[in-house]
């Protein structure tokens, strides 16, 4: 008669795997919860049931966390819609070039609190409202963030800087900058903080963008009828 064939053992990983799978375990086997003993703090231990009402609490209180920062998200982009909106009608309610430019500067820098800005307008024959450059003199200083469609945000180079914000560009430390393209009008609308965090390249520019998009369509009905500078 040969002896029995021992089953193999188990090792932790294989035990871990098992209860991952089957997590009612312990409720068709609740005799063995008392026996079972789990580190909880030095010279301490605890029951399984009392480490995971622990565990539940922390990940409850953890989800509250993430659920209060997902609403201050959601109250501070209901008041960028809400002075966006402002922004947008009185563009919409301007009847010259200057006060276009005047509502974009004005709110951008009283309402959203921007202590930077600047919308650059490009033509050859510069107009009387605003600040115009020729194609070249753009290009040339800026050419390489006007590629795409896209906001540019974070640490911009020191010519770049004194390009968009003229005087003002040594206390830029980040800005965001967008293009303005429609129906032959080109230029940038840019925004900058003293803070180089501020401008992440990773931040949303949603409303940024949106306004350019509005400024862009409505600029060239007043650029048609603005006479030249020169």
């Amino acid at each position: 008669m040969t002896d029995q064939q021992q089953p193999a053992a188990l090792d932790a990983e294989q035990v871990a795997a098992y209860l991952r799978q089957h997590p009612e375990f312990f409720v068709d086997h609740e005799e063995l919860i008392p026996e079972l003993r789990i580190p909880h703090q030095p010279g301490e231990a605890v029951s399984l049931v009392e480490r995971q009402v622990k565990l539940l609490r922390e990940r409850n209180i953890e989800m509250r966390h993430r659920l209060s920062q997902l609403m201050d998200v959601a109250r501070e982009n209901d008041r960028l819609f809400d002075k966006t909106r402002r922004l947008v009608l009185d563009i919409l309610d301007a009847t010259s070039l200057e006060e276009v430019v005047g509502a974009v500067e004005d709110n951008l820098r009283h309402a959203f609190q921007v202590p930077h800005v600047s919308l650059i307008l490009f033509n050859d024959t510069p107009l009387g409202v605003g600040r115009w450059v020729s194609d070249a003199e753009a290009h040339q200083a800026i050419g390489g963030l006007l590629g795409g469609s896209k906001t540019v945000c974070g640490v911009l180079r020191a010519n770049e800087l004194e390009f968009l914000f003229g005087a003002e560009a040594p206390q830029v430390g980040s800005a965001a900058m967008v293009a303005l393209a429609h129906q032959g009008l080109h230029g940038v609308l840019a925004i900058g903080s003293p803070d180089p965090q501020h401008y992440k390249s990773s931040l949303g520019t949603l409303f940024l963008g949106y306004i350019a998009e509005v400024l862009a369509r409505i600029l060239p009905r007043f650029v048609a009828l603005q006479p030249s500078a020169r």
